[in-house]
C-alpha cells in the first residue's frame, strides 16, 4: 500500500485520471433505479485524497473544471432562461424555485449553527442538498476552508435520492395523466374540397393552422412543387401537412377536405427528400428565413433535426452546428444544397474555439469586478460571471461573424469534462478533512442533510402541485431545475413522457444556479 500512494502522490496525473476512471465505474452501479452519476467520482475522490494526500491537483484544475462546466450550460439554455424570466408561467416557476432555495439556505444555517457545526458546514450542506458544485466552489473560496466541501460530500447522496423519492410518492398517490408529444414530425396528404379555401394564399391558409403544423407541398397537374406564401390554393389541390402527430395534423387539416395519402410522396420527379447537415460557418448562427437556399428548382425546409427532437420549419429558427436539415427539393439540386449546408458529420463535435475563448475571458472579467453593496462590503460574483456571461451568448447566438453556439453532443462532452475535473481536484484535496470530520459527525450531519433537502423540494411541490395546481409534469422540472442534478431530471423524465420536464428545468436551473451562489457569498459577510 505504501508502494501505491507513493506512486500516486509523485505522480498527480495518474491518480487524476485513476480518480475519474474509478468515479464513473461506480457511478454506473444501479440500486433499483439509483445510481450516483458523476456525484460518485466525489466520493471516490475522497477516498484517494485521505489516502494519497499529496496527490491532490492544483485548484486551478478544479477551476477551469467548473468554468467549463458553467459556460457549456450558460450556453445551452439561454435562450429558455430569458424566456423564463419573461412569461408569466416562468416568472411563477422560478419564485417557486426560489423560495425553495432560500428556505433550505436558512434551515441549513440554522441548524448548523444550533448543532454546532462551523458556517462552512452549513454552506456545504447546502449546496450538496442542492448538488450545486458552483455554489460549493464558491463557499470554498469566501471562507478559505475545506468544510464546505465536507458537508457537501455528506449531503450529496441525499440531494440525489430525496426528490427522485419525492417524486416518485408524488407520481404514485396523483397518478397524472399526460398529453404526450413525439419527438419526430409527422406528414399527412389532403385534398382540398372546401369551397371557402378556393382563391386563398398559403400565407392566409397559415393563419388557420396551429403553431405546430405548417404546409410545405402541393401537388396541381400532376406535378408536386413547395407551398409559397402568395402562390393561390385550388380546388382539387393536393396539400402536404407536417406536424407533431398524425392526430394533430388530421385535426388541424379537418375544414381543408378529405385525407388522401401517397399523391406525392409516390411521385419523387419534381419533389425528393433529403436530410443535410448544417455544417458551414456561414449558415449557422443565421435563422431559416435569411438563408438563399440555391437550386435550379424551388425547394423547401421541411424540419431541423436537433439532438433526439424534431422541429418545425420556421423562418425565424436559427441554425446551429450539426442541426440536420431536412428538405423538399429537386435531385438536380441536391450537390449544390450539399455544398450549401456543408453535410459534414463532423459538425456535431466542432465549436469555434475563438468564441468560447473571447466568451469566458468576458465571464472571467465580469466575475472579477467586486459590487458594493451596503452594509456587506463588496461582492464580487466568481466563477458566476462565466455563468451570466454564458446565458447572455446562448440567447444572442451569433454576433456579427462570430458564432457563440455549440452543438449539443460537444456541449455535453465539455459539460461533463468540467463537472469530473472539479469533483476530482476538490474531493481529492478534501479527503482528509472529510475522514477527520465525518468519525465525528457523521450521523449528525447526515441527518441535517436530509431536513435541508426537505427544506428545499417540499415548499416547491405544496406550491406547485396544491396552491397553484400545476401539472405534475411542470413541477417535476422546477424540481429537477431548483435541485440540479441531472439525474433528477432524468427520473422525472422516466415518469413525465412530455418536454415539460425539460424546459421547467432549462428555465430555473440557471438561475437557481447564481441564487445559490450570491446566497454563500452574502452569508459568510453578514455573519462576520
Amino acid at each position: 500500500m505504501d508502494a501505491l500512494r507513493t506512486l500516486l502522490e509523485q505522480q498527480p496525473m495518474i491518480a487524476l485520471f485513476l480518480t475519474i476512471g474509478i468515479g464513473y465505474l461506480v457511478g454506473e452501479i444501479n440500486i433499483k433505479g439509483f445510481t450516483l452519476g458523476v456525484g460518485a467520482v466525489l466520493f471516490v475522490a475522497l477516498a484517494v485524497g485521505w489516502f494519497a494526500p499529496k496527490a491532490a491537483p492544483a485548484p486551478m484544475v478544479g477551476t477551469l473544471g467548473l468554468a467549463l462546466f458553467l459556460y457549456a450550460v450558460g450556453l445551452q439554455y439561454g435562450k429558455q432562461f430569458f424566456v423564463g424570466l419573461t412569461s408569466p408561467a416562468g416568472v411563477r416557476a422560478n419564485l417557486i424555485a426560489l423560495t425553495g432555495v432560500l428556505v433550505a439556505g436558512i434551515v441549513a444555517l440554522l441548524l448548523s449553527r444550533a448543532s454546532g457545526l462551523t458556517i462552512g458546514h452549513g454552506l456545504g450542506l447546502f449546496a450538496g442538498a442542492g448538488t450545486s458544485t458552483p455554489t460549493l466552489q464558491a463557499a470554498l473560496v469566501n471562507l478559505g476552508n475545506d468544510d464546505p466541501a465536507v458537508g457537501y460530500s455528506v449531503a450529496y447522496p441525499i440531494g440525489v435520492a430525496g426528490p427522485i423519492l419525492f417524486l416518485y410518492i408524488a407520481f404514485m398517490v396523483l397518478k397524472p395523466r399526460f398529453d404526450v408529444k413525439g419527438t419526430g414530425m409527422e406528414v399527412l396528404e389532403v385534398v382540398v374540397q372546401n369551397a371557402a379555401l378556393v382563391g386563398k394564399t398559403f400565407a392566409d391558409l397559415a393563419m388557420k393552422l396551429p403553431d405546430d403544423v405548417r404546409i410545405v407541398a402541393r401537388r396541381r397537374a400532376h406535378h408536386n412543387e413547395p407551398a409559397a406564401p402568395d402562390q393561390v390554393v385550388t380546388w382539387g389541390d393536393v396539400l402536404l401537412f407536417v406536424g407533431p402527430s398524425r392526430e394533430r395534423l388530421v385535426e388541424a387539416s379537418k375544414t381543408f377536405g378529405e385525407v388522401e395519402a401517397g399523391r406525392i410522396a409516390k411521385d419523387r420527379s419534381d419533389l425528393d427528400y433529403i436530410r443535410l447537415f448544417a455544417s458551414k460557418a456561414n449558415i449557422v448562427g443565421r435563422a431559416l428565413g435569411e438563408l438563399a437556399i440555391p437550386g435550379a428548382n424551388p425547394s423547401v425546409v421541411v424540419h431541423v433535426r436537433r439532438g433526439d427532437a424534431d422541429l418545425l420549419s420556421q423562418p425565424g429558427l436559427v441554425l446551429e452546428y450539426g442541426d440536420r436539415v431536412g428538405l423538399l427539393a429537386h435531385r438536380d439540386d441536391f450537390s449544390a444544397l450539399r455544398r450549401f449546408f456543408g453535410d459534414s458529420i463532423k459538425s456535431t463535435a466542432e465549436f469555434s474555439y475563438i468564441s468560447i475563448g473571447v466568451g469566458m475571458a468576458l465571464g472571467f472579467l465580469l466575475g472579477a469586478i467586486s459590487f458594493p453593496l451596503p452594509g456587506i462590503g463588496k461582492l464580487a460574483l466568481g466563477l458566476s460571471g462565466v455563468l451570466i456571461v454564458a446565458l447572455i451568448l446562448g440567447k444572442m447566438r451569433r454576433t456579427g461573424n462570430m458564432h457563440w453556439m455549440m452543438p449539443l453532443s460537444a456541449n455535453l462532452v465539455l459539460r461533463n469534462l468540467g463537472l469530473t475535473l472539479f469533483l476530482a481536484q476538490v474531493g481529492m484535496s478534501s479527503g482528509p478533512k472529510f475522514a477527520a470530520t465525518v468519525s465525528q459527525n457523521g450521523l449528525l450531519m447526515l441527518g441535517l442533510a436530509s431536513v435541508v433537502l426537505v427544506a428545499l423540494v417540499l415548499p416547491i411541490m405544496i406550491l406547485g402541485l396544491l396552491a397553484f395546481r400545476m401539472p405534475f409534469d411542470e413541477v417535476s422540472g422546477i424540481v429537477a431545475g431548483a435541485c440540479g442534478n441531472p439525474a433528477i431530471l432524468s427520473y422525472s423524465n422516466r415518469l413525465s413522457p412530455t418536454e415539460n420536464p425539460d424546459l421547467g428545468y432549462a428555465m430555473i436551473f440557471p438561475g437557481m444556479t447564481i441564487v445559490k451562489i450570491l446566497f454563500v457569498d452574502i452569508v459568510p459577510a453578514l455573519a462576520m
